[in-house]
């Protein structure tokens, strides 16, 4: 692998659960990042994950300390978009997923980034033609998305455009191994592959429970057991956050245009009270910061 992929100067736009862990694995990694949100809440939030995932490392002896430090002082951050990208040549747009919100960072992005910058977006449904045709150049624009926790999990899901270059792909896929993931390449349709499949699942999972084929817990271990899932689709529901499975079940509906798709109307209703799983503190389960065990909503017991 080059050695000059790592000269690369990342910005990664959005400090949330996503954009920090992709700020995380550039820096620790050998890249120089700046970690861009317009909030500078959001931004010290996200410093204070990255510092405490790196001493959870240190603590189970992955990395030192030497390297946590190294890793903190690759990190810099910003909340004015035009200066964290004027000298970027990759930005991973990892905002919300909404799709007039990541358009408009895009021609936010086309107006203030280098020309021949890459623009990788961490979408995990949105059509990246679609993106592309806030740009100048869409050949450069590609998908790279990360999986939830990014430290941890191995891969990069990278979804070419209707546009996107050969150059680029290849260049976002040996970056991609560069941070010791596993790149796999696919065509841009709607909730590529990933979410084509998982979301419709989990959807399914949410009909079971509603018309009272079995319980929570049931549905789960019957996945966890039967199916060797590490989390069942309930829980893992709830670790997404359910008003993002809400909206990518709705892309999924839109795109194809097929009944299957459709939301199931518990997870609409969940979603419009404010029971978004993790996030939220309940959605299938009461989630209590600090505790590990499980407790099943009083709405479902």
């Amino acid at each position: 692998m080059s050695d000059s992929i790592k000269d690369h100067l990342v910005t990664v736009i959005g400090a949330g659960t996503m954009g920090n862990g992709i700020a995380h694995v550039f820096a620790q990694n050998g890249y120089a990042v700046t970690l861009m949100d317009i909030s500078a809440d959001a931004l010290s939030k996200g410093m204070a994950t990255i510092t405490k995932n790196l001493d959870r490392m240190v603590a189970k002896e992955r990395i030192s300390a030497s390297d946590k430090e190294a890793t903190l002082e690759r990190i810099q951050t910003s909340s004015d978009m035009e200066s964290a990208v004027k000298n970027a040549t990759i930005v991973v747009e990892a905002a919300t997923e909404n799709v007039d919100l990541k358009l408009k960072i895009f021609k936010a992005l086309n107006a203030s980034c280098s020309p021949t910058a890459i623009l990788a977006t961490n979408t995990s449904s949105i059509s990246i033609t679609k993106i592309a045709s806030a740009v100048d150049h869409p050949e450069r624009v590609i998908g790279m998305h990360f999986m939830n926790p990014v430290p941890v999990m191995k891969l990069v899901e990278i979804i070419r455009g209707y546009s996107t270059s050969d150059q680029v792909t290849a260049v976002v896929t040996e970056m991609s191994k560069s941070l010791n993931k596993i790149p796999v390449t696919v065509n841009d349709y709607p909730g590529f592959v990933a979410n084509r499949v998982l979301i419709p699942m989990i959807n399914e999972a949410i009909i079971a429970l509603w018309e009272g084929v079995a319980g929570v817990e049931e549905i789960d271990q019957v996945m966890k057991l039967g199916m060797a899932h590490p989390m069942g689709p309930l829980q893992l529901a709830d670790f997404i956050g359910l008003d993002v499975v809400l909206a990518i079940t709705r892309v999924l509906q839109d795109g194809y245009g097929e009944a299957k798709y459709a939301p199931c109307p518990l997870l609409v209703n969940m979603v419009q009270a404010g029971k978004l799983g993790v996030k939220s503190g309940e959605g299938f389960y009461v989630h209590t910061p600090g505790v590990k065990e499980l407790v099943v909503s009083n709405s479902f017991k």
